[in-house]
């Protein structure tokens, strides 16, 4: 029998198609900035595990700087898109639920989750996988929306729309509390950069195994 999908699950399939062109739109820039900022924390030589890539604005742009970059996301409708995105000899698309990982252990050199952890209902399990399936040495790069400042008008009116239209936050952080979370989860924060609008700003960590 197949396994029913959740609210947010099905929200995710439901908007791929029409994600690519919304993000490229809104956030071009942003994606642009924080990839070269990914780019410039990895070596060629990586093996890569990029978790819930969506349509693949991150894929794009820094999945050719490695040896081997695995795509994943848990939406296939996602991951149809992302390949359309970025299709070159070294990046791999594959289905995944960052809440269960079905990777060998210490068998990543980088997991890179961007904009994901916010909006995955048990984040620390996704932490917890990742953890996992990092080398010793590795690390994970982490790029998430937080919430700096007093919510406005704007803010307030933009956030109920993105609601009625199905979309959930699980999570709203701020970038200090955002730090914290990761930290409590088995991380060391190494590098921490705040990118994009007052808006929704993005928190950029790269954090390596212990903490």
């Amino acid at each position: 029998m197949p396994v029913r999908k959740r609210h947010y699950e099905l929200f995710w399939d439901r908007y791929a198609k029409l994600y690519t062109s919304f993000q490229e739109q809104k956030n071009v820039k942003l994606y642009d900035v924080v990839g070269e900022y990914i780019n410039d924390n990895l070596r060629r030589e990586m093996s890569v595990l990029e978790l819930a890539c969506g349509t693949g604005q991150i894929t794009k742009r820094c999945g050719t700087h490695t040896m081997k970059w695995v795509a994943t996301d848990f939406s296939e409708k996602m991951v149809e898109c992302a390949k359309t995105e970025c299709s070159t000899k070294n990046v791999h698309f594959e289905i995944a639920d960052a809440h269960s990982l079905k990777y060998s252990d210490e068998s990543y050199d980088a997991v890179v989750i961007a904009n994901a952890l916010h909006i995955m209902p048990e984040p620390e399990k996704a932490l917890a996988e990742i953890k996992r399936v990092l080398k010793q040495d590795g690390i994970l790069i982490a790029p998430t929306f937080v919430y700096e400042g007093k919510d406005n008008a704007k803010r307030k009116m933009k956030l109920m729309l993105m609601k009625g239209m199905g979309f959930k936050t699980f999570s709203r952080w701020t970038s200090l509390q955002y730090k914290e979370f990761v930290e409590q989860n088995g991380f060391t924060i190494t590098q921490q950069k705040l990118f994009g609008d007052d808006f929704l700003p993005e928190c950029v960590l790269v954090c390596k195994k212990g903490g």
